[in-house]
């Protein structure tokens, strides 16, 4: 697993700045998406993928242990999807 910590250590070693300024940029990237994902907008990154909300509707499930039936209520997601370019170097 990869952490954001090493992330930021990477973009800090590669481009010649201190750990400190590596993480405000990894922490500036994953607060703009955030941003773009409350307001529902979609973020997209060339080569890497799209990040989009989703609305899941209410509907009825089952408890496991009791048989019960419950209401799950509406939601809102943040689903993934993967670009070509990186669906190509996972399966290389």
């Amino acid at each position: 697993m990869t952490t954001t910590n090493e992330i930021a250590d990477k973009i800090a070693t590669e481009h010649s700045l201190t750990k400190a300024q590596g993480k405000a940029i990894v922490e500036a990237v994953i607060a703009s998406i955030t941003e773009a994902a409350v307001a529902g907008n979609e973020t997209s990154l060339p080569g890497f993928g799209k990040f989009k909300v989703k609305a899941t509707p209410e509907r009825e499930a089952r408890n496991p242990a009791t048989g019960a039936t419950i209401k799950v209520t509406a939601a809102k997601k943040l689903a993934f999807t993967p670009a070509k370019a990186l669906k190509d170097a996972l399966n290389k």
